[in-house]
């Protein structure tokens, strides 16, 4: 009889507690599936937003990241937000708690709040975008990423640079790739002695234009002039390498002092 009478609690004591587990297991049940789609579909709508914004050809790729980031991150909020009203919380006190714990944690990390408002400042204003070359913070390279809280830099030396966004934004920045650069001019100087200053330009301006090393313009230009320490007659070219200037100098001076060599005398 006791035996019964024991079955006979149990099983009542089951009755009483199925109907409040059945209801939050489905609720744990359902949060853990939301769970699991948000952060599924937070993948994906970044991804479909980076392809969407991909397609429009005026839309810089450090924007397009930013806001494929935003999208993604806005889902998972809303996701979050879910998850805890299956539970029963309400998301307007969540939201009043979630304020005053921002702004403790705000106080705490100070110098990552200034990169991140430093990077979102970044990013509208783009005072340069990927693939520049530029010199922020002592350091010389190609912009390689910006992040909401740092920017990476490779050097010349392909060497990684990552360098905090305050540093970035409250620095003066030398964005070597906005303008084109002045074109190089090397000058190449020749004493002439007992020759026709008008022939000998005319023949060297062909024969300096005529070189694969030298730029085709502006054209290259033959000049008289004084030696500044003896007073000797001279012949300066002045000239725009297409490649190596140091290689294009030694080419010119090879061809020039060959022809000066081939001219005859005048009469």
């Amino acid at each position: 009889m006791a035996t019964i009478a024991q079955a006979w609690n149990i099983h009542t004591e089951i009755n009483q507690i199925l109907p409040l587990a059945i209801p939050a297991a489905t609720r744990v049940i359902g949060a853990i599936l939301i769970l699991f789609a948000g952060i599924w579909l937070s993948g994906k709508s970044e991804y479909l937003a980076a392809k969407f914004l991909a397609r429009m050809r005026h839309f810089d790729e450090m924007l397009r990241d930013f806001f494929a980031s935003i999208v993604r991150y806005f889902v998972l909020m809303v996701t979050g937000l879910t998850v805890l009203s299956q539970f029963g919380i309400q998301t307007t006190s969540l939201v009043a708690i979630v304020g005053a714990a921002s702004l403790a944690i705000g106080l705490a990390l100070q110098g990552t709040l200034s990169n991140l408002a430093a990077g979102v400042m970044l990013l509208i204003f783009r005072p340069f975008r990927l693939g520049h070359h530029v010199q922020v913070g002592g350091n010389d390279g190609i912009v390689k990423a910006l992040t909401l809280f740092w920017t990476e830099v490779i050097t010349a030396d392909n060497v990684q640079i990552i360098v905090p966004n305050s540093q970035v934004w409250g620095q003066a920045v030398k964005n070597l790739s906005i303008y084109a650069a002045p074109a190089v001019t090397v000058e190449a100087r020749f004493p002439v002695v007992d020759t026709s200053l008008s022939s000998a330009k005319l023949q060297l301006q062909g024969v300096v234009a005529a070189l694969p090393a030298v730029a085709k313009t502006p054209a290259p230009l033959i000049l008289a002039d004084r030696s500044p320490t003896d007073n000797t007659l001279q012949l300066v070219v002045k000239f725009t390498p297409a490649g190596d200037a140091n290689a294009a100098k030694s080419d010119v001076i090879e061809a020039v002092v060959k022809e000066l060599g081939a001219m005859p005398a005048p009469a």
